[in-house]
């Protein structure tokens, strides 16, 4: 769907889509839209951080007299925005929040996979107490981890090879704690009961997906692309 079909009334739904932080393809949705239209409209109108419906409006409008067709997003720029908002989804969709999810997605899609806290603010257009929160809860899930620059005196957060592992080993480790609690639980309040069956049965199926988790997670450390 072209550019110039957008009426004013649709670019102040987009703008108050990405006020609510929602993802191109919520706001593609609601405006029964190709997820495509709306990354394209706001990446060439000031990008999700300075999009202005009345500008965009008036720049559509322009081109329109002059008769010259919409100005297209780069391919790759288009590639890249379909690749960001689907794996920010399938992010969300695994159980991570939102802004855990941008920030997350965000260092995966950068050059190197190092970024500053500063960068990432800028480049996601949030609040730095907003990327704080984030990468905080990301690091203790092993998802990215800290560096410390000492020239510049300041933090770096990265991505790097290790990060799935890293975080399958702590989140195997905190289920298999979890089984040990309910699996005693389950002997305390009798196996002869059925609270306590229950209980010491959920916990071994804990414990032995766990202990694969952990096995699986040594044994294909290493595996190449």
């Amino acid at each position: 769907m072209s550019e110039g079909r957008l009426t004013l009334q649709d670019r102040r739904r987009i703008a108050t889509g990405l006020a609510e932080d929602r993802s191109y393809a919520e706001i593609a949705r609601r405006l029964d839209r190709p997820t495509s239209t709306i990354s394209r409209e706001v990446g060439r109108n000031g990008g999700p951080g300075d999009y202005r419906p009345e500008r965009a409006h008036q720049a559509a409008a322009r081109r329109a007299r002059r008769g010259t067709p919409a100005r297209s997003a780069e391919p790759r720029d288009r590639k890249v925005f379909e690749v960001e908002e689907g794996a920010v989804e399938m992010a969300i969709g695994m159980g991570l929040p939102k802004m855990m999810a941008r920030v997350l997605i965000g260092l995966w899609l950068s050059e190197d996979g190092r970024l500053t806290a500063a960068e990432l603010s800028r480049g996601l257009k949030v609040s730095p107490a907003s990327v704080s929160m984030a990468v905080g809860y990301l690091a203790r899930q092993g998802l990215i981890r800290r560096e410390r620059d000492p020239q510049r005196r300041h933090d770096i957060y990265v991505v790097d090879d290790d990060a799935w592992y890293r975080s399958t080993m702590i989140s195997s480790r905190q289920t298999l704690a979890a089984a040990e609690i309910a699996k005693a639980a389950g002997r305390t309040l009798g196996l002869d009961t059925p609270v306590g069956r229950r209980l010491a049965r959920g916990g071994a199926f804990l414990e032995r997906i766990s202990l694969d988790a952990l096995a699986s997670a040594e044994r294909w450390r290493d595996l190449l692309p």
